[in-house]
């Protein structure tokens, strides 16, 4: 069974790979950025909050979906249980996009994001977002070992591989 589980976990890890690296040429988003919040949000694409929400984006203006969701939050070094409203998606594509326009256009990130356009220094990004996305002090040191994964570079290598013209390689367009 195990064996059987990897492969799934795999072929989620492809799929969102898939979706990252399009949109990484479309925003400028980093698909390294995405896919290890996607798999630190929904623990590798198995457990999405609500439907189709793979980050555990909060509701905000622009969702017209949303569901409530109990979830741990930390609040002033103290775990506390809260109850949260949270978007729901049609797709993994659609909480992709939705995930990419908040990094990229999102208040909160917005410092973070205009310093990554000027020095594109992905090592840097990771943590800065992280940091302000969740309340786990842990989360910012998780996620930048997740971006710099193994598996997570092949993912975006094959991606890369088949089919996106005009891509050079993570990070860099042609």
């Amino acid at each position: 069974m195990r064996g059987v589980q990897r492969q799934v976990r795999e072929a989620r890890l492809n799929e969102v790979a898939r979706i990252a690296v399009r949109l990484e040429q479309e925003t400028g988003c980093p698909a390294q950025l995405m896919i290890a919040q996607w798999a630190l949000e929904s623990a590798w694409g198995a457990k999405p909050v609500g439907h189709a929400n793979y980050f555990g984006i909060k509701k905000a203006g622009r969702h017209t979906k949303c569901c409530t969701v109990t979830t741990r939050e930390v609040i002033n070094g103290k775990s506390v249980i809260e109850n949260l409203e949270f978007a729901d998606y049609d797709s993994l594509e659609d909480s992709c996009r939705d995930y990419a326009w908040l990094i990229t256009h999102g208040a909160p990130y917005r410092a973070d994001w205009e310093q990554y356009k000027a020095d594109h220094n992905l090592n840097a990004l990771v943590p800065a977002i992280a940091s302000t996305y969740a309340t786990d002090p842990e989360y910012a040191s998780v996620a930048q070992r997740i971006a710099n994964q193994t598996n997570v570079a092949q993912a975006i290598a094959a991606a890369h591989t088949n089919g996106l013209p005009g891509h050079l390689g993570p990070g860099k367009l042609a």
